[in-house]
């Protein structure tokens, strides 16, 4: 299948290079910028377009890799164009393959695909996605034959409905951008402490990391430990007492969800006098 950018930012330019790495032809990238087309298609060999028609007329599976807003208003720009039979991606995280209105009578079929990763380099990106979860949902006639395409390239892909879209978005902030807001809070109770910024890190590093590995070696339950797990009343209510402001917020709002878990590992525990603690 021959396949076509709109789009040659960030993601445009990763998933392009890791499909032409794979010996999928990407025949190239149309942009607003001209600069940022001729760029992607440097990056993986491929061709420029400065007519989006043109680019469209030549591509069997079309990925819009624009701004989440800006989706719906290339779509506008190509659902009265001959788009039968192709196939019409669009790599937003929080929008679902039904921004593409209409895509049934154009005889096209729609998809979103998204990798579960940040992004971050136009060029080294790509080197990551064999390494993540990459997601897809839309028509349901064509959805085996663009998840095997994808497949085939060394990545791995899980469906999902339409539906949960918005929550399958809202759980990848809570193991991304939350994390790093946890981080923070804990970087700013540290400092309170008169640790030096050095120092931070060292007390962060090992802390995160550690149990990141251990989570993922054995899920989340197994992977808890702490003043909760250990129904340690009295350490939670010092610390409830020590902290102030948003922090005293997210500590409380974390540790009923830290309880949550720690039932699951400890069925017969009886978590209910930090379960009132916690709710006053």
């Amino acid at each position: 299948m021959k396949v076509g950018f709109v789009g040659a930012g960030k993601v445009g330019c990763s998933l392009g290079k890791h499909l032409a790495s794979k010996g999928v032809s990407v025949i190239g990238f149309y942009s607003r910028s001209m600069e940022s087309a001729v760029s992607a298609a440097d990056f993986t060999k491929s061709n420029y377009f400065s007519n989006l028609e043109t680019l469209i007329e030549e591509s069997d599976v079309v990925f819009i890799t624009v701004p989440d807003d800006c989706i719906g208003v290339v779509w506008d720009q190509i659902k009265d164009l001959n788009i039968a039979g192709k196939m019409i991606c669009h790599c937003s995280g929080s929008l679902s393959s039904k921004i593409f209105s209409g895509i049934e009578k154009a005889g096209a079929f729609g998809f979103s695909v998204h990798p579960l990763l940040a992004v971050s380099d136009r060029y080294d990106s790509y080197q990551e996605f064999p390494k993540a979860l990459f997601t897809i949902e839309g028509c349901s006639k064509c959805l085996p034959t663009m998840k095997a395409f994808l497949e085939n390239t060394g990545l791995t892909v899980g469906e999902i409905d339409a539906e949960n879209k918005t929550r399958y978005h809202a759980a990848a902030v809570f193991g991304s951008n939350l994390v790093v807001a946890l981080m923070a809070a804990a970087q700013e109770e540290f400092a309170k402490c008169g640790l030096s910024d050095e120092m931070l890190h060292k007390a962060i590093e090992p802390l995160i990391l550690g149990n990141v590995h251990k989570v993922l070696a054995q899920g989340a339950v197994n992977g808890l430990t702490g003043p909760v797990e250990r129904n340690d009343v009295g350490t939670i209510s010092r610390h409830l007492l020590a902290l102030d402001s948003e922090n005293k917020d997210v500590y409380r709002i974390l540790s009923k969800k830290a309880i949550t878990v720690a039932k699951a590992k400890h069925p017969d525990s009886d978590y209910s006098q930090l379960e009132n603690i916690l709710n006053t």
